[in-house]
């Protein structure tokens, strides 16, 4: 295998004589030998690695069984111990692996209740992704692979056969900031922005170190909105998610060890942003009511504590807010002295 693949490296070295053609602009801006070398190699590159990782795998990873039960499985034949540490309510609950004689370490965890967990293997004391994964935990810290154990009825966060929404990421430079920016906004089932109809808006906001798609990746929002428009417990809406980082500089200390100054900033300048720059744009582009009766905000962890600074400081803007384990709020009686 190892000389198959350098006689193919060799072969892509001497593509420059064999006068493989780049494209006329390709190579006018960059140099035709050099971007054809390039290239190729670039693409001998991609599917070495791809092959090295299927054909390195045993089995696929991970297998959610019908009894909720999941078996995991990664090819590590020179490691000396691998655990698999599967999200739980008690956190990453460590599970010893045991290796086979062609060196993949597998383990099979007991049988979990339906959810979305997340997971990662430790190899020799370092933590790495499943290379067989195919969700990836979106988190600017604790990255790792997603997988779902499906209930025996569906639960609200599984895709369903019923009327889907959409979701349509868009990117804006915030002055505010001082850089690009991003928010998702999730449009419900038949949403047609040239008819009359008006549609409430809820301003949803992710925890520290996510990411702004946080909540469809993790959370399944958007299949939490579907089921509950089709079985009518609630009405059609629009919901915004926005980046909650007002001063990305908070992610550079990580967990709890953010300087106070960083935590206020980031909470003030979210809030301007969120009145000032997200809100005019969604009620310039999207057919949303514009009174507090049809505008809400809430959110988890940092998220939470956001939704409770912005809507309690702005009564006159959000008639709802709702709170989910509120972070990154050390003095409350500071946040919201009125």
């Amino acid at each position: 295998m190892r000389e198959w693949w350098r006689s193919i490296i060799i072969a892509a070295l001497d593509a420059e004589d064999a006068g493989v053609s780049c494209g006329t602009r390709m190579q006018k801006n960059y140099g035709g030998a050099r971007m054809r070398k390039f290239l190729v190699l670039a693409t001998c590159v991609a599917v070495f690695t791809f092959c090295g990782v299927a054909a390195g795998q045993s089995g696929k990873s991970p297998e959610v069984h019908g009894d909720g039960t999941v078996s995991f499985h990664l090819m590590m034949p020179n490691a000396q111990k691998v655990e698999l540490r599967v999200e739980e309510m008690s956190g990453m609950t460590p599970v010893a692996m045991t290796k086979d004689a062609s060196g993949v370490w597998s383990a099979t965890t007991a049988p979990l209740a339906a959810d979305i967990y997340s997971y990662q293997f430790n190899v020799d004391g370092t933590d790495i992704i499943d290379p067989a994964v195919h969700e990836f935990v979106p988190n600017h810290f604790e990255q790792g692979g997603l997988f779902t154990v499906r209930g025996k009825t569906a639960e609200p966060w599984e895709q369903t056969e019923v009327p889907h929404g959409v979701v349509q990421w868009h990117l804006y430079s915030s002055k505010i900031r001082g850089d690009e920016s991003d928010y998702y906004v999730y449009t419900p089932p038949g949403f047609d922005a040239r008819t009359k109809t008006k549609y409430p808006v809820l301003y949803l906001l992710h925890g520290y170190s996510d990411y702004t798609n946080a909540w469809t990746v993790m959370g399944h929002a958007q299949f939490i909105l579907d089921n509950l428009i089709a079985q009518g417990k609630c009405k059609p809406m629009i919901v915004v998610m926005p980046s909650g980082y007002g001063w990305p500089k908070v992610l550079e200390a990580g967990w709890g060890k953010q300087p106070e100054e960083d935590r206020v900033r980031n909470r003030d300048n979210f809030a301007a942003i969120l009145l000032e720059e997200i809100i005019p744009r969604i009620e310039k582009e999207y057919p949303v009511w514009k009174d507090a009766g049809h505008r809400a905000i809430a959110g988890l962890s940092m998220g939470g504590g956001e939704s409770l600074y912005v809507g309690l400081h702005h009564p006159g803007q959000f008639a709802w807010i709702g709170s989910m384990s509120a972070g990154m709020l050390d003095k409350p009686e500071t946040n919201f002295a009125s």
